[in-house]
C-alpha cells in the first residue's frame, strides 16, 4: 500500500500565485484545497514577493505537505517578466526550503503533457481535465489556481512511474525487485 503524501503545487507569479494541494493515498489523489493569491493590489514588487513567501508558508503550516511541486518559469520574449516570475518562484521555493519541504520543479510543457497528454494544451483544457478526473464541483475563476493544482498532480503522476526516483534501471529490474507484487 502506498504511503499517504500531501503534495503542494505552486504556479508562481507576482500578479497571481496559483496553488493546489492534494492528498495522495492510492490510485486517485484527493483535492484538499485549490486557490490563488491575488497580488494585483500591491504596487511594490518586493512587497509582492513577501506576500508570495508568506502565503506559501501559510499553506505549508496549514497542510504540512510532504513535497512541493512548482512550475518553472518558461522562456518568453519579455525578459523582465521572466525575471519577475523567477523571483516569485525563488521565494516560494525559499518558503519550502525554510520548512524543509522537498521541492520538485516541472516545466509548463511537462505539466500540461502529464495532465492532458498534450504539451500545448490550453489552461482551459488543463482545468477541464482536472475538474473531471479529480471530481471537483467548482473551480476558482482564476486558471492560475488550476495551474498550481496541475503541478501537484503532475508530481503525483511522475512519482508513480516505476523506476522514477526509485533506483530501478528498467521494467525488468522493477519486476525482479517487486516479484511479490505481481499477480499470477
Amino acid at each position: 500500500m502506498e504511503k499517504e503524501r500531501i503534495i503542494l503545487g505552486i504556479d508562481p507569479g507576482t500578479t497571481i500565485m496559483g496553488y493546489g494541494i492534494i492528498k495522495a493515498t492510492g490510485r486517485d489523489p484527493e483535492v484538499l484545497t485549490i486557490g490563488f493569491a491575488d497580488l494585483t493590489g500591491f504596487n511594490d514588487h518586493y512587497l509582492k514577493l513577501k506576500k508570495v513567501f508568506e502565503r506559501t508558508l501559510q499553506l505549508i503550516d496549514q497542510y504540512f505537505p510532504d513535497e512541493m511541486a512548482i512550475e518553472s518559469p518558461f522562456y518568453g520574449r519579455n525578459v523582465q517578466s521572466m525575471l519577475k516570475l523567477g523571483r516569485a518562484q525563488g521565494v516560494a521555493m525559499a518558503a519550502g526550503l525554510y520548512r524543509s519541504v522537498p521541492i520538485f520543479e516541472y516545466a509548463p510543457l511537462k505539466i500540461k503533457l502529464s495532465i492532458t497528454g498534450h504539451g500545448n494544451a490550453s489552461k482551459e483544457q488543463v482545468a477541464a481535465i482536472l475538474k473531471r478526473v479529480l471530481k471537483i464541483d467548482d473551480l476558482p475563476e482564476n486558471l492560475d489556481a488550476t495551474d498550481g493544482l496541475a503541478a501537484a498532480v503532475c508530481h503525483y503522476y511522475q512519482a508513480r512511474i516505476p523506476g522514477k526516483e526509485t533506483g530501478y534501471k528498467s521494467w525488468k529490474d522493477f519486476i525482479n525487485k517487486n516479484s511479490g507484487r505481481l499477480k499470477k
